[in-house]
């Protein structure tokens, strides 16, 4: 199995309405810690994207935000991380994130989430890195986006290869172990 280094992990500037969210990056800052593994994030103090870099420093490790000059403007900014760098827009900034990580993981979020990961899966379609990407599918919150991509395949707008190539669950430490296994291997190409 190989060693992750740096995980980037896109989730919600909000916290959602169940505990469970809250709770899930909470434990997965605290097992990347565990594990000696760096989180590369989006830079903001708020929602489970706050949660996350807190659970890591709480504990010890170590984070990297990336933030765009607009956003850390409106002072939602996270002044205490190891690291945080400030990019002109949001294509550096994920370009950043990607550059910086050995893995992706999705949690809970909104529109910029779903749009930040998706298009690092279509990286890994494209050739563009072949980094291992995951779903910590807390309470099922993806259920209808996988059920959706299912679809998507069914009516052949993506390939198979791409959605499987996709690592999901529901608990944290079997994710980043699939991860730490796909990252060893390679992505396939679809």
């Amino acid at each position: 199995m190989t060693r992750l280094s740096d995980v980037s992990v896109f989730c919600g500037s909000h916290l959602g309405n169940r505990p469970s969210f809250a709770a899930a990056a909470t434990e997965l800052g605290g097992m990347l810690t565990s594990r000696g593994i760096g989180l590369v994030y989006g830079g903001a103090s708020v929602g489970l994207m706050g949660m996350v870099a807190d659970a890591v420093l709480s504990s010890g490790g170590r984070v990297v935000g990336v933030i765009t000059e607009s956003l850390a403007d409106h002072e939602i900014a996270h002044m205490s991380l190891s690291r945080l760098d400030v990019v002109g827009t949001m294509h550096e900034r994920k370009a950043r994130m990607a550059e910086l990580s050995d893995a992706v993981i999705m949690l809970p979020g909104g529109f910029g989430t779903y749009e930040e990961f998706m298009e690092t899966v279509t990286w890994v379609h494209l050739g563009i890195h072949d980094k291992p990407c995951g779903v910590l599918n807390v309470d099922g919150f993806f259920d209808h986006l996988l059920r959706f991509l299912a679809h998507a395949v069914e009516r052949g707008f993506i390939a198979a290869q791409l959605v499987s190539t996709i690592v999901v669950s529901d608990d944290p430490a079997i994710l980043l172990d699939a991860l730490a296994v796909s990252a060893g291997s390679g992505a396939p190409t679809p």
